[in-house]
């Protein structure tokens, strides 16, 4: 099945529930239906690693795509810069919980109704091919498929995307813990953040 683009942001139709969905405006994908085997819902390839500036259309987008409200986003805190312990987003507050135990590839949003939302993050300065592959690929059926499995499908490495220093050079964070003093395991399975 081959993904829909939507080139401008419109809710869909629920006769539509079964195209997956990917927003080329966003740089999103949603799978159609949320498959508890798979070990992400889609992927997110945000412009940056700022949280403040990068969350707020996310929300916006899953909410129209799934006809939800995002009550709560968990992050990897070590990947991610100025991130806000809330973010308003019409009429509410969206919390947002930062954790070191998490994969650092992969961003949870939480609902008030139904299972919550895992999304693959395309690192931020991945090439445009690369990154179009897997928010295609994770637009559909992933069942059983690990994150490393998903990005070498989409040519991209299966490590941890690279952080920024403070002296301005990039280092993975598995680099023997020099950046976030543990190194950081992938997910094998359902991400679940834990404080």
């Amino acid at each position: 099945m081959t993904p829909t683009l939507l080139s401008q942001p419109a809710p869909l139709s629920p006769a539509s529930p079964a195209i997956p969905r990917v927003d080329s405006a966003l740089r999103l994908s949603l799978s159609p239906v949320p498959n508890r085997l798979a070990v992400v819902d889609g992927a997110w390839w945000p412009s940056s690693h700022d949280a403040a500036a990068e969350l707020p259309a996310l929300i916006a987008a899953v909410d129209r795509l799934l006809d939800r409200v995002t009550l709560r986003i968990g992050l990897h805190r070590h990947v991610w810069q100025n991130i806000p312990r809330r973010i308003p987003a019409r009429g509410r507050q969206v919390r947002i919980g930062w954790f070191r135990h998490t994969d650092p590839r992969v961003i949870t949003l939480s609902f008030a109704t139904g299972e919550p939302v895992g999304l693959l993050i395309v690192p931020s300065g991945t090439a445009a091919g690369a990154a179009e592959a897997t928010l295609k690929l994770t637009a559909q059926d992933i069942a059983g498929m690990s994150i490393d499995a998903i990005l070498t499908l989409a040519h991209l490495p299966a490590g941890p995307a690279p952080r920024a220093t403070a002296d301005g050079s990039a280092r993975w964070e598995d680099e023997g813990g020099s950046v976030i003093g543990q190194a950081a395991q992938p997910s094998m399975g359902r991400p679940t953040p834990s404080p």
